[in-house]
């Protein structure tokens, strides 16, 4: 039997559905994040960092149009190089999505920028993905994370959550003509069921907690004793300015 890759989907009428709304939520939220380095793990064949004006913008992963062929689970970069750094649909599909975000805390610098874009098991999408998971087919294939999961999972690696939404409410259905009767779902979903979207978009900061120098008491003895010296220095040359304006009689 054969089955459908990620590819393959995004040019399905369900798969530019969800495109276009990924494309437009990535671009907001990299417009205005500004630094040196910008990596795109995943999904290398859209370009989700095209709003970005980072100078230098690659991806990472396996395929033919990937700028850096490696695996995700050990990132050939540098540690705290990177300012911004994308999750398209990353994590359900890794064997290891713990290492994954290990490694994308490791290579990001403090204060830098991770968005992350993932299947809501708990939707509409999740389960009809409980009735296709053994079919093989992308991206009901995935193990779907629930979005409080991955909260925690970044919290513990000191990240901070600094926005996000969902989308995608109505039903995933194949024929555009049978999604259009359910649009009233998509409208609604925010208002009325706002934890029940087929895709969640996480935002989130690298935080590193600042560190306060102690010091030894006799520092502050010795700054003490520099102030009262330069004090004294000033009234002197004060006195001897004031000697040389009186007049001579």
């Amino acid at each position: 039997m054969s089955t459908v890759n990620e590819s393959a989907w995004f040019e399905t009428t369900l798969g530019q559905h969800l495109l276009a709304r990924e494309q437009a939520y990535f671009d907001e939220a990299v417009s205005d994040v500004f630094g040196f380095n910008a990596l795109q793990l995943g999904l290398s064949q859209y370009d989700f960092l095209r709003a970005n004006r980072i100078p230098l913008r690659a991806s990472i992963g396996h395929g033919a149009q990937v700028q850096v062929a490696a695996d995700l689970t050990y990132l050939p970069v540098a540690s705290q190089s990177v300012d911004l750094l994308l999750l398209p649909h990353v994590l359900e599909f890794s064997d290891n999505p713990h290492q994954i975000l290990r490694e994308v805390e490791r290579v990001l610098m403090p204060e830098g920028h991770l968005v992350i874009a993932g299947f809501n098991p708990f939707s509409l999408w999740g389960l009809k993905r409980f009735f296709n998971r053994e079919c093989g087919d992308y991206p009901w294939n995935g193990h779907f994370i629930a979005l409080p999961r991955v909260k925690d999972w970044l919290a513990l690696l000191g990240f901070e959550v600094t926005g996000g939404r969902l989308c995608c409410y109505a039903p995933p259905f194949a024929s555009a003509q049978w999604r259009e009767r359910f649009d009233f779902m998509d409208d609604a979903g925010d208002r009325w069921w706002p934890l029940a979207g087929g895709v969640y978009f996480l935002q989130a900061k690298k935080r590193v907690q600042g560190m306060r120098l102690i010091t030894p008491h006799w520092n502050e003895r010795l700054a003490a004793k520099r102030r009262l010296a330069a004090a004294a220095q000033k009234r002197a040359a004060d006195l001897r300015q004031d000697e040389e304006r009186e007049p001579v009689v």
